[in-house]
């Protein structure tokens, strides 16, 4: 079965749209589409797993509470979260999708 990161795109998101792609064990990828989403006001993301994530279409950027660091990304930019590193979502794209690929990886 063929499938494309890029097709079966909602107009219309009230909340990101998280879709597990492929799961076996501690291992996950999932595709997110945002557009304009950001995390919500004081909160911060605290994963017992790891994440690798790519952006693959639009802009975004996170923030990471430890040293209170910007990150700008764009198409091609990744990242390697290490497990409990909290992190937020500050902006993304708000005129066209935000395409992210993340996977999920290892315990703690």
């Amino acid at each position: 079965m063929n499938h494309n990161l890029f097709t079966y795109l909602p107009a219309d998101l009230p909340e990101e749209l998280f879709t597990t792609i492929l799961e076996a064990g501690t291992f996950r990828i999932e595709r997110i589409v945002s557009h304009g989403h950001t995390s919500p006001e004081g909160f911060w993301y605290d994963q017992d797993q790891h994440e690798w994530v790519v952006l693959l279409k639009g802009l975004a950027r996170l923030r990471f509470e430890m040293d209170d660091q910007s990150i700008e990304m764009k198409p091609g930019d990744f990242i390697n979260i290490p497990a409990h590193t909290k992190h937020r979502v500050e902006w993304t794209t708000p005129d066209e999708p935000t395409i992210w690929l993340a996977v999920h990886y290892g315990n703690t």
